[in-house]
């Protein structure tokens, strides 16, 4: 019995000493990361400058074990890889600045796909070497299933659903994925329904498997609460914008 208590108690201990509020996270954010309106764009000059605080959050990322991340409940788990993934590209743009673009780093080659800045492995995250892909490909979209992480995780483009001024938590998972969600569709730069056609990011593009029932069912009610607009958009052809991948940076 005694060490039945004792094993519930380190569980317990285990799950709670990682901090789920992120305030170190959430301060970085809010001092890198300026938001206007549906974009937002990143300081990295700054962080480059004064990286301390930096390798400090990826440090308490990658000190956590895989133990420790199978005791969060589901909803603290995405959190978690949401945010090492934004902050871990964060990283990766900071050491190669300055850069125009995250796609300048390395270089990329269907003969040297570990060139590819998403293939570099350059961190560790549950005691294993990691590459962004594998954080957002073979863990994010593959043990979730949530069609919305498009819009949480950022790739440090213009092109890319902004980086939130806040930390992403098992409390306000929910709420912040249909914000960015939200956001993102309404912004007409990168979606909007035009003389008939449906214009959409490239990102449902190369993810609309991703969207279960179909990529206008899923963007409709984002882009207007009128029913009959929403009838509209999925009558509709969709054509897919250019991606702009220049940094989003903020100088």
């Amino acid at each position: 019995m005694l060490n039945i208590i004792l094993s519930l108690t380190f569980f317990v201990f285990a799950s709670n000493t990682f901090d789920h509020a992120y305030k170190s996270w959430n301060s970085f954010l809010k001092t890198h990361v300026k938001v206007e309106g549906p974009v937002s764009t990143v300081n990295y000059n700054a962080i480059k400058q004064n990286p301390e605080s930096l390798n400090k959050i990826l440090k308490d990322f990658s000190s956590v074990t895989k133990k420790q991340y199978d005791s969060f409940n589901s909803d603290q788990r995405l959190a978690f890889l949401i945010n090492a993934y934004n902050a871990f590209t964060i990283k990766l743009i900071v050491d190669n600045y300055p850069v125009k673009s995250i796609k300048d780093i390395g270089s990329f080659s269907f003969s040297n796909l570990t060139a590819s800045p998403w293939k570099k492995e350059f961190f560790n995250l549950l005691e294993q070497k990691r590459h962004l892909d594998n954080v957002e490909h073979d863990m994010i979209r593959e043990w979730f299933k949530e069609p919305r992480i498009h819009f949480a995780v950022v790739c440090a483009s213009i092109g890319c659903p902004k980086l939130q001024d806040q930390a992403y938590t098992g409390e306000n998972l929910n709420e912040l994925l249909e914000t960015a969600a939200k956001e993102f569709l309404n912004d007409k730069s990168r979606n909007r329904f035009e003389n008939g056609t449906l214009k959409l990011s490239s990102i449902f593009k190369w993810y609309g498997d991703d969207f279960k029932n179909g990529v206008k069912i899923f963007v409709a009610p984002y882009m207007s609460e009128d029913k009959e607009m929403q009838k509209n958009i999925l009558k509709s052809d969709v054509e897919y914008l250019n991606y702009d991948w220049n940094l989003n940076e903020h100088k």
